[in-house]
């Protein structure tokens, strides 16, 4: 599919990894639509695109009413890119000189809510859009993580992104008859502003962990996203952008 003049959605845009892929697809001639929990989170981006191409608007991916008045709101939609995801990290059970604590289940269901249940509606919701119209035809790509296949402290985020696989796989066997693709991108740990606050000594081991050794810019995910709607044969993957981490 040629980005240029699609209708590309982009959930979670409003900073990080969503801003960078909104931008990317900008840069490559598409129609953006971003979307983002509380609108003024975009302003950001609205600033650093200065497009016309481009519109805001808020969306709480994890309330199906929502998203479907999002959804129907856009004039057309080509490609859906699901990156709106949030962390509350902690472990399972943590007993401490005594005391025992356990991951709350509101920690647990919150992000289930918004990185599975969310990816689930707007995937939906983008997939009947494509699926209705002549000839049918677009493109769904889900951010999934290197911790899908479970990581220390994120029991829910792992669960949650494991799902995302799953769900992947299974749209890009069932939407293929309307020549719908889906993939999905794996990410490592990447440069942003939340690993920039981390400690030094502390990324340093994040990174001797990475056989290029080096955290990954949001620009080569971004880059991912323009690859896969690009090239027409990809579908029902997960590409592993993690420089390595997972060989």
């Amino acid at each position: 599919m040629d980005i240029a003049d699609k209708h590309c959605v982009v959930t979670g845009a409003g900073r990080g990894l969503g801003r960078q892929i909104a931008l990317a697809l900008l840069a490559r001639g598409a129609i953006v639509h971003a979307c983002d929990l509380n609108l003024d989170t975009l302003d950001g981006l609205r600033q650093a695109a200065a497009s016309p191409h481009l519109t805001c608007a808020a969306c709480d991916v994890s309330s199906e009413t929502a998203v479907q008045a999002f959804f129907d709101r856009l004039p057309a939609v080509d490609v859906l890119v699901n990156n709106a995801g949030i962390t509350r990290d902690g472990l399972l059970v943590k007993n401490k000189d005594g005391v025992l604590s356990t991951m709350p289940l509101a920690d647990f269901q919150s992000v289930l809510h918004v990185n599975l249940t969310g990816v689930f509606l707007c995937g939906r919701a983008a997939a009947a859009r494509m699926a209705a119209r002549a000839g049918g035809g677009g493109v769904i790509i889900n951010i999934s993580s290197v911790s899908r296949c479970g990581n220390f402290g994120q029991t829910n985020y792992s669960a949650a992104k494991a799902g995302v696989d799953a769900m992947t796989v299974t749209w890009s066997k069932e939407l293929a008859r309307y020549q719908i693709r889906c993939a999905a991108i794996a990410p490592g740990y990447l440069q942003t502003e939340m690993t920039a606050a981390i400690r030094p000594e502390i990324l340093e081991k994040i990174t001797a962990q990475i056989p290029l050794r080096r955290l990954g810019q949001m620009q080569e995910i971004a880059d991912t996203v323009c690859f896969i709607i690009g090239n027409d044969f990809v579908n029902g993957k997960i590409l592993e952008i993690d420089g390595g981490l997972r060989l």
